[in-house]
């Protein structure tokens, strides 16, 4: 079908104009045909983004799954929990967000949160989904977009799960910049920060969820899981401390106290002796679960792993 046809077909009513164009978009093979490759304009600067998305076959309004790619990929990174969610036919959205976190209009920056917020309004507009059952996953830098989209989102979201996310990026600069892995170069790029000695920590910390004001009356009903794998920070890049400090602040500002947050001498030992000396009996997913803090809608675990997902509990607040 050429472009003018399509062209006159949205005019006429018949098409939308993001799947109109995307029709034409090339798509990698390695994505499976139930999967389309979509392109939607950025409201706020004509970009077109990039999404890969699945309509439901089930008849009704079905739940949503966002899935959000990871610090240094795009949407064209392959998506771990694709087999899960096309087993069980829910509404899928894999958005782009501008791409790889290493250069200023990504990594949490105004124009990436609205990209999201766009991609479920695509969703919203072109699959029958239940506007009550939307959920926004993501790993690691797909975690700190998840974290992101609970501060931020203007949407009503069912729940949010961010496995081994970051919480802090100026914390996280100096932790990379320690163990000279390649964050920290991408973090002076997406701050503007001339070099390692002038660091833009105001900048980063502004991209920061552990810094931005949580919109509680908006979230008391968004179940939100962090889930962190007790080793990561050795064996991964990214410290066990990003989620504590996560939840701990999210419980005061849900209304929590000091009691209700993860003491100090629990944190310590978690990052110390990656261990507790009492496990609990109870599992996650298919890992030992090594420690877990909830505050109402709040749930964190440590799992014993490092930085991963635990595919079998990634999609555990997604309602059948």
């Amino acid at each position: 079908m050429s472009r003018n046809v399509l062209r006159i077909l949205t005019w006429l009513g018949f098409a939308s104009p993001a799947l109109a164009f995307a029709q034409e978009a090339p798509r990698d093979p390695a994505w499976p045909a139930a999967c389309q490759l979509v392109e939607i304009v950025s409201a706020r600067d004509g970009a077109k983004q990039k999404a890969y998305f699945h309509r439901s076959a089930k008849p009704g309004p079905q739940p949503l799954v966002v899935s959000l790619h990871s610090w240094s990929a795009g949407y064209e990174q392959q998506d771990a929990l694709l087999p899960q969610i096309l087993a069980a036919d829910f509404h899928y959205i894999h958005p782009d967000f501008r791409g790889k976190n290493d250069r200023p209009e990504a990594c949490g920056s105004d124009l990436a949160l609205s990209d999201l917020d766009e991609a479920i309004d695509f969703a919203l507009k072109n699959a029958n989904v239940d506007p009550a059952q939307i959920h926004v996953v993501g790993q690691s830098g797909g975690g700190y977009a998840t974290l992101l989209m609970f501060q931020r989102s203007r949407h009503r979201l069912a729940s949010c799960a961010a496995f081994v996310p970051i919480s802090d990026l100026e914390r996280w600069y100096y932790e990379s910049l320690g163990r000279r892995q390649k964050y920290y170069r991408e973090l002076l790029a997406v701050t503007r920060s001339p070099d390692s000695l002038r660091f833009d920590g105001a900048e980063a910390r502004r991209r920061s969820p552990l810094f931005l004001k949580t919109p509680v009356a908006r979230r008391r009903d968004t179940r939100l899981l962090i889930a962190a794998g007790v080793h990561d920070g050795y064996t991964g890049s990214v410290p066990v401390t990003h989620s504590i400090a996560m939840f701990n602040k999210l419980v005061l500002d849900f209304g929590g106290k000091s009691a209700d947050q993860v003491p100090a001498d629990t944190t310590l030992a978690l990052v110390t002796a990656r261990t507790l000396p009492r496990l609990p009996a109870a599992r996650f997913g298919d890992r030992q679960l090594v420690y877990e803090k909830r505050f109402r809608n709040l749930r964190l675990v440590i799992f014993e792993g490092g930085h991963e997902y635990v595919l079998p509990a990634a999609l555990g607040l997604v309602k059948q």
